[in-house]
C-alpha cells in the first residue's frame, strides 16, 4: 500500500543507526514514518536535499535564556530563535533567573511562557536548595523538568549549595541524574585576591584547575555514598578528564564549543568577552578535554548560552559578568572541528543526539529512527561560512567567534516535522513543546 506524508526529505545523505547513506525521509503527523526510497508523488511537501546530511536533532542541554527577570539580555523567544537558527532542535534551560525555578509553581510558568513560543522544544533544570531537598524527588519528575541543577561554585544568579551535606541532601532524593556546577566555592572565597582589577587574563587564576578538580572530587564521593547519578558540566581542566576516566559508573560529563577552541592566550584579543565560568583555561586543559572527547569521557556537548549585553561585558574585570552567547555558534564551530578531523561525524551526533538521549532518558528523540519525532539538524557540511555578530539572534546580539571562518554550517531545523529554519530564515510560527523524558512518562 503507498504511503503518503506530510514532508519528505529527499536525496540526503542521513546519519543514524545505520551509519551514513543516502536515503529519503517520510514525516506524518511530526514523527518519522519511513526511511528508505519514496517516490515525490507520495509527499504533501518535497524538499530536495542533495549534498546535505541529514542528523538527528542537536539537543543542547546547557542554556541561560534569564526569563523571568532579565529579559534585556534574552528571553525564551529569542534565545529558542537563536537555537534554530544554529540547528539546534531542544534546549535544557537553567534555573538561574528571578524568581529562581525551584518550586512547581516557577516550572510551570516557564513551561506556559516556553509553550507555543519558543521555536524548538525544551525543558527546564528545577534548582536545588537545601530548602527544596525534601521535595527534588517531585520536582525531578514533573512535566518539563530536565532534572534537578545544582551550583556548588557560585556563578550568575544566586542558586548555592556549596557544603557536602547540603549536596547529599539532594542527592539521597534524586532517583534521575542531577547536573553540577563544580567549582569549590570555599576556594573561590579565599583566593578572591587573586583577580586583578582591569585584567581578566587573571579569572582563570582566581577560578584555578584546583577549585574545580577538588569540587569534582567531592561531589564523585558523595555520588558513590548515595548510589546517585550525577552530571558534571563544562568540564574545564585537564586535571578532571583523568579523574572522571576513574569514575564513570554513576558520572557523565559535558565539554562546552568554546573549552575546546578558545584558550587563555585569546584573552588578550576578546577580553571579558572570553570570561566564563568556569574559566577558558591554557591551551593544555583545550587538548586534554580533546583527548576525554576521543576517550569517551566526555558524554555529550552543552553551549552553556548565557548572554550579556555588550555594555554589561564591558565593564572593567571583575565587575564585568561571566557569561558568552553559544547556542547558535555550537553547531558551525564543531562542525568546523569535524571538516579538521579533529573529531568525527558520528561522535558528532553521539555527543549532541544520541548522548543526551541516552544519560537524560529522553523519549522520543536523539535518533533518526521510525517513530521517533521528526527532528533533524541539516547540514552542509563543505560551506564555508564567516561566523559574524549580524547573524546571531540572540538578543544580546554578539559572539566570541565573530570573524571566525568555519566549514560546515547548518542549513535546516526541523522540529517534529516542521522545518522551522532554512537557509537563514524562520520559516514556521514558533511550536515549542516541553520534552518529554522516560523516566517521568510526562
Amino acid at each position: 500500500m503507498a504511503q503518503s506524508f506530510d514532508l519528505v526529505l529527499k536525496n540526503g545523505t542521513v546519519v543514524n543507526h545505520d551509519g551514513e547513506g543516502q536515503r529519503d525521509l517520510g514525516l506524518r503527523d511530526g514523527r518519522i514514518a519511513f526511511i528508505g526510497s519514496i517516490d515525490g508523488s507520495q509527499g504533501g511537501e518535497v524538499v530536495d536535499c542533495t549534498g546535505l546530511h541529514i542528523l538527528p536533532g542537536v539537543i543542547d542541554s546547557q542554556v541561560h535564556f534569564r526569563e523571568p527577570g532579565a529579559t534585556h539580555k534574552e528571553d525564551l523567544e529569542t534565545g529558542s530563535r537563536a537555537a534554530v537558527l544554529g540547528g539546534v532542535t531542544s534546549v535544557f534551560e537553567m534555573p538561574n533567573t528571578n524568581p529562581l525555578t525551584t518550586s512547581e509553581e516557577a516550572l510551570a510558568d516557564k513551561v506556559a511562557r516556553g509553550r507555543h513560543r519558543m521555536h524548538c522544544d525544551f525543558a527546564f533544570w528545577v534548582g536545588g536548595t537545601r530548602e527544596n531537598a525534601p521535595d527534588v524527588a517531585e520536582l525531578e519528575r514533573l512535566p518539563g523538568a530536565a532534572g534537578i541543577k545544582v551550583f556548588m561554585g557560585s556563578s550568575t544568579g544566586s542558586l548555592l549549595v556549596e557544603d557536602d551535606e547540603g549536596v547529599a541532601s539532594i542527592l539521597r532524593r534524586t532517583r534521575r541524574r542531577a547536573a553540577f556546577h563544580s567549582e569549590d566555592e570555599f576556594r573561590l572565597r579565599e583566593r578572591l585576591g587573586e583577580r586583578i582589577e582591569g585584567d581578566p587574563s587573571s579569572h582563570p587564576v582566581w577560578r584555578d584547575e584546583e577549585a574545580a578538580l577538588s569540587c569534582t572530587r567531592r561531589l564523585v564521593a558523595i555520588a558513590e555514598e548515595t548510589g546517585a547519578r550525577i552530571h558534571v558540566l563544562h568540564i574545564s581542566t585537564a586535571e578532571e578528564i583523568g579523574f572522571l576516566a576513574e569514575h564513570k559508573r554513576l558520572v557523565t560529563a559535558e565539554a562546552t564549543p568554546h573549552h575546546l577552541t578558545l584558550t587563555a592566550d585569546d584573552y588578550a584579543r576578546l577580553g571579558t568577552l572570553l570570561q566564563m565560568n568556569p574559566p577558558v583555561r591554557a591551551s593544555r586543559h583545550r587538548d586534554r578535554i580533546w583527548e576525554g572527547i576521543q576517550q569517551g569521557v566526555i558524554d555529550v556537548l552543552g553551549s552553556d548560552h548565557a548572554p550579556h549585553t555588550l555594555e554589561e561585558k564591558a565593564k572593567p574585570y571583575p565587575a564585568s559578568p561571566s557569561g558568552m552567547t553559544g547556542v547558535q555558534t555550537l553547531v558551525p564551530v564543531m562542525l568546523d572541528h569535524v571538516a579538521n578531523g579533529r573529531l568525527s561525524l558520528a561522535r558528532f551526533v553521539d555527543l549532541t543526539s544520541a548522548g543526551p538521549q541516552r544519560i537524560f532518558g529522553i523519549a522520543g528523540k536523539g535518533r533518526i529512527a521510525a517513530g521517533y519525532d521528526a527532528d533533524f539538524t541539516v547540514v552542509d557540511l563543505k560551506r564555508r561560512r564567516t561566523i559574524e555578530n549580524s547573524w546571531i539572534g540572540s538578543r544580546s546580539q554578539w559572539t566570541p567567534h565573530d570573524g571566525r571562518d568555519v566549514t560546515g554550517w547548518p542549513v535546516g531545523t526541523v522540529v517534529r516535522g516542521r522545518r522551522v529554519m532554512w537557509e537563514g530564515e524562520i520559516t514556521a510560527p514558533a511550536t515549542g513543546e516541553p520534552v518529554r523524558f522516560s523516566e517521568t512518562g510526562a
